[in-house]
């Protein structure tokens, strides 16, 4: 097997609120890497570590739409409430990730969890737009909430730490996280000199993001705390990431592109223009219900 290397690395660049509780930068798309890179990883908001005060109104995002795609929510710092208006509510706090089908459509809103919100503190979090096969995206709205302490955990040779396996597989160990199409998805933590191999089809898109700590990739790049790697396609099937301090924190993530057409605006992803007009004509006649 030949080693797959970076193709791209980014850093932060523009940061922007998404309401008032989400201060975020994108990696993909805004002339960064196109959505179709990466598919069917669409879009990745990265909101790097920031300090809140103790509020007693938390902050938050009101009632919007999604269709068509699935929100994968991961906190690894401060705790997120949502509710939808199919009745379904949840809270995840650090290492949990809140995994939402939009499909045939959904009014959702998120907030910093209330009690939380009372003590202020520092808010970490990643969501990640998912797109759907197109004889998916109809499909009913639903959620997985996977819990930190529930996930399928992988220890790591030399007490050199662990991978959660979010959805996917590592090793011959499957998560629980069910997809409409080949996904792995998984949070790394790692101990100083700490290291975890991977190997994927070189066909799928694949990338990490640097949560927390500084990794080596392939013995060789440093890539630090916030950025994005994008490894390349065709050349190489497998990688090594090791850290190079404590408390690292790596989320991986790799799938087989969908290569479909995309048709996009705001918070619809569907495959069509035709499509995308249906859906904003289901939003306004108050077909995804209300909140």
């Amino acid at each position: 097997m030949s080693t797959r290397n970076i193709e791209k690395l980014l850093h932060p660049g523009t940061f922007n609120w998404v309401g008032n509780a989400f201060y975020t930068t994108s990696f993909i798309g805004k002339g960064n890497i196109s959505h179709r890179r990466m598919d069917p990883f669409f879009a990745i908001g990265y909101n790097a570590d920031i300090d809140f005060e103790a509020e007693e109104i938390p902050r938050g995002v009101g009632a919007h739409p999604h269709k068509g795609f699935e929100t994968v929510t991961l906190a690894y710092k401060g705790k997120i409430a949502h509710k939808d208006s199919r009745g379904n509510h949840g809270v995840i706090g650090e290492g949990d990730v809140q995994w939402m089908t939009a499909g045939s459509g959904v009014l959702h809103q998120e907030y910093h969890e209330e009690n939380w919100a009372k003590n202020g503190g520092t808010f970490q979090m990643v969501q990640m737009w998912m797109n759907l096969p197109a004889k998916d995206r109809e499909v009913k709205p639903q959620y997985q909430d996977l819990l930190f302490d529930e996930m399928t955990r992988v220890n790591l040779e030399n007490n050199g730490g662990f991978v959660n396996v979010i959805a996917g597989e590592y090793k011959g160990n499957k998560g629980k996280g069910t997809t409409f199409s080949p996904i792995n998805l998984f949070n790394l933590y790692l101990n100083n000199g700490g290291k975890a191999d991977f190997e994927f089809p070189n066909t799928y898109n694949t990338a990490f993001l640097v949560i927390n700590g500084d990794v080596l990739v392939n013995g060789t790049e440093n890539v630090s705390k916030d950025s994005f790697a994008m490894l390349e396609n065709d050349n190489g099937d497998t990688f090594t990431l090791e850290a190079t301090s404590d408390h690292t924190i790596i989320l991986v993530m790799s799938g087989e592109p969908l290569n479909e057409p995309i048709a996009h605006y705001g918070p619809f992803v569907m495959n069509t223009q035709e499509q995308l007009k249906t859906a904003f004509e289901e939003f306004k006649a108050g077909k995804f219900g209300t909140l």
